[in-house]
């Protein structure tokens, strides 16, 4: 075990339960620490369904081409720790991420605080520390009690797509989870918000003119769509007609269409020149990307295709799923799909937008994970859906088994989790 893996471990166990969405503890924390959350640079925050991680990544390439630094904080990792820190731009060492952990276990003495509490404390004390000219912000979970609220004057704040996830904690209606959402939002800071179902944007809207706060909407006040092979974003002042960003699908070009508005609507030192570069640039690990080299690789044919996807709730593969059948009319190929997931997730929910694509699916049990569905649920429960499945014992296993079906379109998804064992056994972890 690492260094860094046994001070995880004991922060761990500071909490009977892993997630506890309160703010008393890592205020008290923060207090203990100087309160560091008051000497970050302007802090960008974003909440939201899915989306976030892929914004914050837009914003980061934007202001990265414009020649402006960036610390960014976002979570979970896929291989290892250090990928939920970037300070200025680069991930954390794993000395400094070491020292900071230390000294915020050293300051909490043992009292009862979550992991994502005190490992957040860790971050904001870095951010004080190193200078950058802003914090990329994203919410664990939900947004009113997640533990990133403790900034009381963000520059801007995002929210993008709300839909069903989480309603353990969260509640069970589109309108409960909103209301989650909307309480990032804050009195005098701006606010961009993504496209949203109408109940949702109902409850958002609200919250934010209670704040005084006029939300800057998409649908309404911006827009971003491709056209011709571009993105093309337009808003009050004007259009602008930008190249297609990198990341696959077509809920990219709105993940991206939001990041341009929060620059324009923020005010932030870029141009269109830099947000061209941005799209151009820009990477966010295990969204729709493709596996090209690598042992996992070789173990299909040539023909094939190995593609790799953390989506894990119904509106995620509801937007991967479009993504697909938009690759299939481009090139045509049959669809093999190896999923491992989470117990907190429902198949049938994940699997119900790929109904009439898939040619089969092969489930995996998450290695090392005690919270995942076994992958004969995980099968049986796609049968009953009426795909062909069956369960598989690893993800070489699974892979050899997707090499029978010739020229296929392999997909890798249903969670983060498997996702950064895949990019770790297949020896390309996240920079």
């Amino acid at each position: 075990m690492s260094r860094t893996d046994a001070i995880l471990k004991r922060l761990l166990g500071l909490h009977p339960k892993l997630i506890d969405l309160h703010l008393e503890r890592i205020e008290r924390l923060l207090e203990q620490l100087g309160r560091p959350q008051d000497r970050l640079p302007p802090v960008i925050h974003v909440a939201g369904t899915n989306g976030k991680g892929s914004t914050i990544a837009y914003l980061r390439a934007f202001l990265e081409a414009s020649g402006k630094s960036a610390h960014v904080y976002t979570s979970p990792h896929l291989v290892r720790f250090n990928e939920r820190i970037r300070l200025a731009g680069k991930l954390v060492s794993t000395q400094r991420l070491n020292q900071a952990l230390e000294h915020v276990e050293m300051v909490n003495a043992g009292a009862p605080i979550t992991y994502f509490e005190i490992t957040t404390a860790a971050a904001f004390w870095l951010f004080s520390h190193i200078k950058a000219d802003y914090l990329l912000l994203e919410v664990g979970m939900g947004g009113r009690y997640d533990t990133t609220n403790v900034v009381a004057e963000p520059l801007g704040t995002i929210i993008m797509p709300v839909d069903l996830d989480h309603q353990h904690f969260l509640g069970n209606t589109i309108a409960k989870i909103a209301t989650e959402k909307a309480g990032i939002l804050k009195r005098g800071s701006p606010a961009v918000i993504a496209r949203q179902q109408d109940e949702g944007l109902e409850v958002i809207d609200r919250a934010a003119r209670c704040l005084g706060v006029t939300p800057f909407v998409a649908g309404q006040d911006f827009d971003a769509y491709a056209q011709d092979g571009r993105l093309v974003y337009q808003d009050e002042t004007g259009l602008l007609d930008l190249p297609s960003p990198t990341l696959m699908g077509a809920h990219q070009f709105e993940n991206a269409g939001v990041a341009i508005a929060a620059v324009r609507h923020f005010d932030l030192p870029v141009d269109e020149a830099a947000i061209a570069s941005g799209l151009r640039q820009v990477v966010w690990p295990a969204r729709l990307s493709p596996v090209k080299d690598g042992p996992l690789r070789a173990l299909l044919g040539d023909g094939s295709e190995l593609w790799l996807d953390g989506g894990h709730n119904a509106h995620g593969t509801r937007a991967l799923s479009q993504a697909l059948a938009t690759m299939n009319r481009a090139r045509p190929a049959p669809l093999v799909l190896i999923l491992g997931m989470m117990n907190t997730r429902n198949p049938a929910d994940v699997l119900a937008p790929f109904s009439g694509m898939i040619e089969r699916i092969l489930t995996l049990t998450i290695p090392g994970e005690e919270n995942a569905h076994r992958a004969e649920h995980i099968a049986a429960e796609a049968r009953k859906s009426g795909f062909v499945a069956s369960a598989e014992k690893s993800i070489k296993s699974a892979l050899r088994a997707a090499a029978r079906t010739p020229n296929a379109r392999v997909l890798i998804s249903g969670s983060l989790y498997l996702a950064g064992q895949v990019l770790h056994a297949n020896g390309t972890p996240p920079d």
